[in-house]
This record gives C-alpha cells, sequence and structure tokens, in this order.
C-alpha cells in the first residue's frame, strides 16, 4: 500500500510474532462490536495521544489521535472517553498497559502509540489496539510515510481499529467529491469540489465558469470524471487528482449524463438523450467504443453497475411509472424489480452487492431507500422535502445523499446508516449536492 512513500508494514512476519516494547503483536482478543442490529450501543473506547520520540512528534501524536477519535465517533459505532478521564500518559504507554486503570473508567478497548519524526519530512508512526478487559493485544501496525500525510496515517489506523471491531472494512481513508453551489437561487455558480471524508484538505478542481454536474470518482480513486458544459457541447472531463490535468473523454450526440464506472474502470455507462428519448449507453475507456445498451421509446437512465461487473440496475417508466430494473451487462434480460407504490428512482448497488440504495418519492415526500437485487426487503430509511441522489460509502455500510431544506433552501451532503439510524449532516464550507465517495486510498 503506497502513495507518495507511504507504506504500512503489519508487525508479522513468516509466521513469528515481533515484540513491540515487550508485548507480542496481534494476541488475539474476543472484543467486538455488533453491528447485526438496527441500532448500535456505541463502544466505549480510549484512544490515547501517541508518544513521541523527536522534533515535533509528541504535537503530531496528539493530533494523529484527535483524527482516529473523531473517525471512531463519527461512525456511530464508538464511544471514545474524553482524555481529562485517563490515568495513564502517552510515555507510560509505551509499554504493557495497566489495564486496570482503563478499566476504571469503563473503556472496553483502547489505543496506543508513538510518532517518530526524522530528516525534515520522515515520519515513522506505531499503534496498537487493545482488549482491556481481556488484557491482550488485537492488533498493531507500524506505518513509514512523508509527514505532511499524517493525517492518511491517522485515517488508516482507524480503519485498522474498525475492522478488527466490527468485521468490516473501514472507510475513513477516502475522499468525497461534489458540486458546490454558491450564489442565489436564480444565478448559482457550480464547482467541482473535492475533501478528505471528515472535510479536511478541501479544495475546488473547477472555477465555477461553466455549469458542471454529476462528479464520479474511477474504482481506483485517482480520477474524477464529471460532466461541464464548455461551449455549446456537453462533454464529459476526467480530472487527474495528481497531476490536476483534465481530458475529455467525450462528447456524445444528444444530451449526456449520470456517469459510472465499472468495477474494473475500463467501461463508463451513462444516459444520451436524443430527440426526446433517454437510453444507456457502455462506453469502452481504451477503444473509446460506444454501445447502446436499451433502444426503447421509454424513458431509461441512472445505470449502476453490480461490484461484480455482472449486471446493472437502471430506472425506467417502460411500465408507466419510474421503477428500478436490472438488466445483463450487454443489456439483455431486462426485468423489473420495484412494485411498490410510488415513483422510484436514482438506484446506486452497494459494494458489497447485497442492496440497491434508490429515490423514492411517495406520499408528498422523497425518501432513501434500499433493497436487496431480487426487490425484496425494501425498507424506507429516510423521509423528507427532497432527498436525492444516494451512493455508498466503500465499505457499503453508509449511504451518502442530497437533501434540500425548504425552510433555508439549503441543499446539503446527509450520511445515515444502512439500518436507518445516525443521520448526520457532512459539513461542507458551501451548499453542496451530487456527491460521490471514493474507494479506499491506495
Amino acid at each position: 500500500m503506497t502513495e507518495r512513500g507511504l507504506t504500512r508494514r503489519r508487525l508479522l512476519m513468516a509466521g513469528s510474532a515481533l515484540a513491540l516494547g515487550g508485548v507480542p503483536f496481534a494476541a488475539r482478543g474476543q472484543l467486538r462490536v455488533d453491528i447485526t442490529r438496527g441500532q448500535v450501543e456505541p463502544l466505549p473506547i480510549a484512544v490515547s495521544p501517541f508518544a513521541g520520540d523527536g522534533a515535533g512528534a509528541a504535537e503530531l501524536g496528539r493530533r494523529t489521535a484527535e483524527v482516529i477519535a473523531a473517525d471512531l465517533d463519527g461512525s456511530g459505532l464508538f464511544r471514545t472517553i474524553d482524555p481529562r478521564a485517563y490515568i495513564q500518559g502517552p510515555e507510560e504507554l509505551r509499554d504493557l498497559p495497566r489495564f486496570a486503570d482503563w478499566r476504571q473508567i469503563n473503556a472496553q478497548a483502547l489505543v496506543t502509540g508513538v510518532v517518530r519524526t526524522g530528516g525534515a519530512e520522515g515520519l515513522t508512526v506505531e499503534f496498537r489496539l487493545w482488549d482491556v478487559f481481556a488484557g491482550t493485544q488485537m492488533t498493531g501496525f507500524r506505518y513509514t510515510l512523508a509527514r505532511r500525510l499524517w493525517r492518511r496515517v491517522a485515517h488508516k489506523i482507524a480503519d485498522a481499529v474498525y475492522e478488527r471491531m466490527t468485521g468490516e472494512k473501514g472507510y475513513f481513508d477516502t475522499r468525497i467529491v461534489y458540486v458546490s453551489q454558491t450564489g442565489p437561487a436564480t444565478d448559482r455558480v457550480k464547482r467541482i469540489a473535492i475533501m478528505d471524508q471528515d472535510g479536511a484538505n478541501h479544495r475546488f478542481l473547477t472555477r465555477g465558469r461553466e455549469l458542471v454536474l454529476t462528479p464520479r470518482f474511477t474504482p481506483d480513486a485517482r480520477r474524477v470524471a464529471y460532466l461541464a458544459y464548455r461551449g455549446r457541447t456537453p462533454g464529459i472531463f476526467l480530472r487527474d487528482l495528481a497531476s490536476g490535468r483534465d481530458r475529455r473523454i467525450g462528447s456524445f450526440a444528444g444530451m449526456n449524463f449520470s456517469p459510472r464506472f465499472s468495477p474494473d474502470g475500463r467501461v463508463m455507462l451513462m444516459t444520451i438523450a436524443r430527440e426526446g428519448n433517454s437510453d444507456i449507453f457502455a462506453f469502452d475507456l481504451s477503444s473509446r467504443r460506444l454501445v447502446r445498451l436499451t433502444d426503447h421509446p421509454a424513458i431509461d437512465t441512472s445505470p449502476s453497475f453490480s461490484p461484480d461487473g455482472r449486471e446493472i440496475v437502471f430506472n425506467s417508466d417502460r411500465g408507466g411509472s419510474p421503477q428500478l430494473y436490472v438488466m445483463a451487462r450487454d443489456g439483455g434480460n431486462p426485468r423489473r424489480i420495484s412494485f411498490g407504490a410510488g415513483r422510484y428512482g436514482s438506484p446506486v448497488w452497494s459494494p458489497r452487492g447485497d442492496f440497491i440504495a434508490f429515490t423514492k418519492i411517495k406520499g408528498g415526500y422523497f425518501h432513501i431507500g434500499v433493497m436487496r437485487p431480487d426487490g425484496s426487503d425494501e425498507r424506507l430509511i429516510t423521509r423528507s422535502f427532497f432527498d436525492e441522489a444516494p451512493v455508498w460509502s466503500p465499505n457499503g455500510r453508509i449511504i451518502m445523499f442530497t437533501r434540500q431544506d425548504p425552510a433555508t433552501d439549503r441543499t446539503r451532503l446527509m450520511r445515515i446508516d444502512l439500518t436507518g439510524y445516525d443521520l448526520k449532516e457532512i459539513p461542507t464550507p458551501t451548499d453542496a449536492s451530487d456527491g460521490d465517495w471514493s474507494n479506499l486510498i491506495p
């Protein structure tokens, strides 16, 4: 796992445990967060400031612990204990913790670590996760990185803790891209913006001189595709996040929108509207070959691949009202999967493959809902004046969507757990819509 000098090394080699401060790595603990229930009681966890060796290391250790704690708290599955209650300090935690001290403040798990600075830019961060009641180490890693990437390693540690405690992959070392909106309602300025999933490192990718829509990450999280009106012809552009360079993927006859990538990143699905009719097309990024997947007088739109790339879910009114359909990758065997009352739209397949999220208009309200790929187990998990554009976190646990508040006319990004609890606003410096969530950053 590398990016600009960031590496991770598990402290386990050739089947033998390395000692870190006299404690064997990866002793098995039994502590686990049960996330199978709808409402989860957050697990009390202590995240100690990391000890520091070298110039500025202690301050980086404190800030690293703060980011880890914020990530875990934000998940809704953990409750970090106030550091003012901690009995042991960072220096004392270089070795085996005094577990009785942590049991006294009801910490069920404990995160400790050490930050070492070296040279002008070098940084090494070690962390360990402890099961307080069992008195055992659950996991630990050593990361070597450039100092400017310290926030990334904090997110990676939070991901490691989340995975060990829940059994699911984390989602903290990721980014969010969205359409930023400023100005009066009659003259909105729209820009593509990007930030870390916790709101840090926010920046704009476009200048607001043109209308931009539907930003989408490539599966490798290194590029963003978006629709832009440059001149009279709308086109889909691909922005390389490292170099900042744009290239036009193509201009297609008719109105084109809703780009989404195949899991391998080789094909991009899109909707093209021609002469009042919308159909779904697949564009091969290597051969630049455009293939029509639907050919129906109805409106077919909003395609999304299954995680294995074999099927596509889409929205169509071919049955008389907007409903959800699934078809083969080549457009064959389309079949309807939604049959409830209301109007369905914006389907997107979960990265785990177990659910499809969608927007539903019913009873004068907008809802975000989920259903199984065969249409069973439909559940509506939000209700609002205007909820739309659901997307998944890379672990398939959280759904991000756009909500408009009629009282303030604000448009913002929201997130909610798959089970329908822990609804939160995702803070952005401007109004925000059409968000997309990257995979874990390589």
